[in-house]
C-alpha cells in the first residue's frame, strides 16, 4: 500500500485510539466479556507457551489475554497511538511484549517468525487486497500452525467504499460473510474450524449481525 494511504489510515486510527477501549469487546473491561474472550482463546490457540502474532492488535487487549495464558505474543498495528497504549497496558500488567508499528496486512520483517498461531480480529475489512494478506499471513506460520480469523459482516450497505480520507477502495468494507471468507481462504489453506459467535458475552450486548471465527492451517 502506498505510504500516503498508510499515513491516512494510521491517522484515522490514532484519532480513534483514546476512546477505543470504551467498546466492550475492545477494552475487555467487563469481567464477563474478558472471561468470555479468555475462554475462546484457550479453545482456538495451541497449548501454551506458543509464539503468537496479533495483527491489528489495537490497544493490546487480546494480546494481554494471550500473555496471561503463558503465550509469547507479538503485536503489530499501523497506529502509533494504539501501539503506545498497548505497550503501556501490557507493561502495567508486568509483561514485556514486543509491539511494533507496521502494516498488519503486510507485516514488517521485524516481526520475525515463524509463528505457531496468528490471530486477526476484525481486520480483513480494512484491506484493499485481503487475499494477498491471507497468503502473507499463512507464510509466517510453522507447519501445522493456525491462522485464527475473528471476523463478521455488520454493515450490508456501506456508504462509499473507503472509511478514511485518502484510504484505498476496499472490497470488504462493512465486513465479510463467513461463506465468502472461507471461499477465499480455501484456495490458500486448509480450513479446519468455523463457528458463529452470537454470544452476547463476547460483545457486551446482543448482536444482530454475523460474527464468526475461521481457523485454517497452511496447506501441507
Amino acid at each position: 500500500m502506498p505510504a500516503s494511504e498508510l499515513a491516512s489510515i494510521a491517522a484515522y486510527w490514532d484519532e480513534s485510539a483514546a476512546a477505543f477501549d470504551e467498546e466492550a469487546d475492545h477494552g475487555l473491561r467487563d469481567p464477563h466479556v474478558n472471561a468470555a474472550w479468555a475462554r475462546r482463546l484457550t479453545e482456538w490457540l495451541p497449548d501454551s507457551p506458543a509464539d503468537v502474532l496479533d495483527l491489528g492488535c489495537g490497544t493490546g487487549s487480546l494480546t494481554l489475554l494471550m500473555a496471561r495464558q503463558g503465550h509469547r505474543p507479538t503485536g503489530v498495528d499501523l497506529s502509533p497511538r494504539m501501539i503506545e497504549l498497548a505497550t503501556g497496558k501490557l507493561a502495567s500488567s508486568g509483561f514485556e511484549v514486543p509491539f511494533m508499528v507496521g502494516d498488519a496486512g503486510d507485516p514488517p520483517a521485524a516481526v520475525g517468525g515463524p509463528f505457531d498461531a496468528i490471530v486477526v480480529r476484525h481486520l480483513v475489512w480494512t484491506l484493499p487486497a485481503p487475499d494477498e494478506a491471507l497468503a502473507r499471513w499463512l507464510s509466517l506460520l510453522r507447519p501445522g500452525g493456525r491462522l485464527v480469523l475473528v471476523e463478521g459482516r455488520w454493515q450490508t450497505s456501506p456508504n462509499g467504499d473507503t472509511y478514511a480520507p485518502g484510504s484505498p477502495q476496499l472490497p470488504w468494507l462493512g465486513g465479510v460473510t463467513a461463506a465468502r471468507l472461507i471461499e477465499t481462504l480455501e484456495r490458500l489453506a486448509d480450513v479446519v474450524h468455523t463457528e458463529h459467535l452470537p454470544d452476547p458475552a463476547l460483545w457486551g450486548h446482543p448482536i444482530q449481525d454475523e460474527r464468526y471465527v475461521v481457523i485454517a492451517h497452511p496447506k501441507s
